[in-house]
């Protein structure tokens, strides 16, 4: 083997980690919303954990980028630590997939069928499958298994260019002396814990383990320490991932290293003292693709089935090894360890939404009450709200915009346009709540109150502002486009109203029933409440676009709605519950 094989042989490696890349992107697009979807319902036991681990792990072909995942969405609070314990277990069953994979360019037979399963007989045709629905195919889904189809092909092209650059060490005397050190199952931990550490990868570790043993030389008893060494080397990934971290996401981490190193010491312990005592025959034979792939699956799953009864041990000590830190409990508002998933991180977006769009709901609530009854509390509250807001905005508009930039399905950016255009809206509803306060303080510290007629007219206005919002946010809460076009029609009703109000109020400044420094103000919650009325407006739109991709804003805002008979039979109705009679009589807001 000369330089140039070695260099082949890098070669061969980039293309299978550039392939398991595309391939792994591919299938987390397949997934989509999928995954985020279930993740509650999956990891509400350490069963279901276990499940939906090695499910997401096998869909996305990484188990590493599960665990950084687990942390960024511990460090968030999404996950608990004992629903990751389960999903991190599952995961190394799930990557056990890429090795059965893998193992099928060991197949060796003169058999027509038999060749076909062979990756370098079908792996071609499935390259020009897939260029052909990624250059001809207008769906997105379809663009997503053709990266897949691309990416399983190119993997395999790599696999065959290591094992063509290793074939030459089966002539050389001084790899079977190499070969012998490896008989130190130590050094073998060693040597794997190394190499997947280095390259970041246990498919790729064993992509090369499998290539190797295709040279001939290397026995059972020489790879299961190397595979089991592999297992520990993914753990890497998660102690860099947990930098900086909270300590429940540092205990995710520190859980991973746990698992997968008792494993390693059971699993191996086990085999060498079985070894010792019954002289496995199996041992000294050579091991090929298949076998390491037996191997692989058979350790993952033996050591899930040991330390599953032990789970609530695993999260004792692991709390044990990262002890509590006042300074670190604090979650983070959004980790960018997120953006490894982009389905999970635009759910945390949504989530986090909501929670901005409720502060939103008390301060508008609560605003609108002390223009009655003005309270110092809860108006210093209402500011601290008002500042949280304004944080939610600046960090979701950051976040969402990174996301944007990530490969998503049609679905997921759809959803993000969505969250960008409703965190505005929920934004400046926020700075409107924050008006009306400001004017219910100058009232109260100047001692000024409106007419008997302008108070009505406002406990009308206020109660049907009100119910557009709780109408508004329920339907951006549950996707509920019914609700959302219930929206509209009061949103009609709601300016129409405070048309008639304004002309109202002109008259009585007119007949001097009123001072003009309260005709600005009462001017400017007219103006504060339609603008309210308005974003709901654009809200529950973007709940019924998301619904419907092909629905145009200004189309549907700007149609005739005179010939729309559910627009109509709506709005009557609205209308018959809010009126500014002059003897209207009103609930008390």
């Amino acid at each position: 083997m000369d330089i140039f094989s070695l260099f082949t042989l890098c070669g061969g490696l980039a293309f299978f980690l550039y392939g398991i890349t595309i391939m792994s992107s591919g299938l987390e697009k397949i997934a989509g919303g999928r995954l985020e979807r279930i993740l509650k319902k999956m990891t509400s036991n350490p069963l279901k954990s276990l499940v939906f681990g090695a499910g997401v792990t096998a869909a996305i072909q990484s188990s590493s980028a599960v665990t950084v995942m687990l942390v960024g969405l511990v460090n968030s609070g999404i996950m608990k630590l004992s629903q990751a314990i389960g999903v991190i277990m599952g995961s190394n069953i799930g990557t056990t997939i890429t090795a059965w994979i893998l193992s099928l360019s060991g197949i060796e037979s003169s058999n027509f069928f038999v060749r076909l399963l062979k990756p370098e007989s079908f792996s071609p045709i499935m390259a020009l499958v897939g260029i052909i629905f990624i250059m001809a195919s207008k769906s997105n889904r379809r663009k997503s298994v053709g990266a897949v189809l691309v990416g399983f092909a190119i993997l395999m092209f790599g696999m065959d260019v290591m094992k063509d650059a290793m074939a030459p060490l089966a002539d050389m005397p001084q790899f079977t002396h190499i070969l012998t050190a490896f008989t130190n199952p130590i050094l073998g931990v060693i040597v794997g814990t190394v190499v997947t550490a280095v390259i970041q990868s246990s498919a790729a570790s064993i992509g090369i383990l499998q290539a190797l043993s295709m040279v001939g030389g290397m026995t059972y008893a020489m790879a299961i320490p190397i595979i089991m060494g592999q297992n520990i080397g993914t753990c890497v990934s998660a102690m860099l991932s947990s930098i900086g971290v909270n300590t429940n996401a540092k205990r995710v981490a520190a859980v991973h290293v746990l698992f997968n190193v008792i494993g390693v010491i059971v699993c191996l312990s086990i085999f060498e003292f079985g070894y010792v005592l019954f002289h496995f025959k199996f041992a000294t034979n050579n091991i090929s693709p298949f076998g390491i792939a037996i191997v692989h699956s058979i350790f993952n799953i033996v050591t899930t089935i040991l330390l599953f009864p032990f789970t609530k041990l695993l999260e004792k000590m692991a709390m044990r090894l990262v002890p509590d830190k006042k300074q670190s409990s604090k979650n983070v508002l959004l980790d960018e360890r997120l953006l490894l998933a982009p389905t999970f991180a635009i759910a945390e977006c949504y989530r986090q939404t909501i929670k901005m769009a409720e502060l939103v709901e008390y301060n508008f609530i609560n605003s609108t009450k002390m223009l009655k009854s003005f309270h110092a509390k809860k108006a210093d509250q209402i500011r601290g709200n008002e500042i949280k807001i304004d944080t939610y905005e600046d960090k979701l508009d950051a976040f969402l915009l990174k996301l944007s930039n990530k490969e998503l399905t049609e679905e997921d950016s759809n959803r993000i346009s969505q969250l960008l255009l409703v965190i505005g809206d929920y934004e400046r509803i926020g700075d409107h709540a924050a008006y009306i306060l400001k004017i219910a303080e100058t009232m109260k510290n100047d001692d000024k109150r409106l007419s008997s007629d302008a108070v009505e007219e406002l406990k009308v206005i206020v109660k049907a502002v009100s119910e557009i919002f709780a109408m508004t946010l329920e339907a951006f809460r549950t996707d509920n486009i019914t609700l959302a076009q219930e929206v509209e029609p009061l949103e009609a009703v709601i300016k129409k109203i405070i048309r008639k109000v304004k002309n109202r109020h002109i008259q009585r400044l007119k007949d001097g029933n009123c001072t003009a420094e309260l005709s600005f103000m009462f001017s400017d919650l007219l103006n504060d409440f339609r603008r309210v009325a308005a974003h709901c407006g654009n809200i529950a739109t973007s709940v019924m676009q998301l619904q419907d991709s092909t629905l145009d804003k200004h189309e549907y805002n700007h149609r005739n709605k005179g010939e729309d008979i559910q627009f109509v039979s709506r709005y009557e109705d609205y209308k018959s519950r809010y009126s500014v009679s002059k003897k209207s009589s009103v609930e008390q807001v």
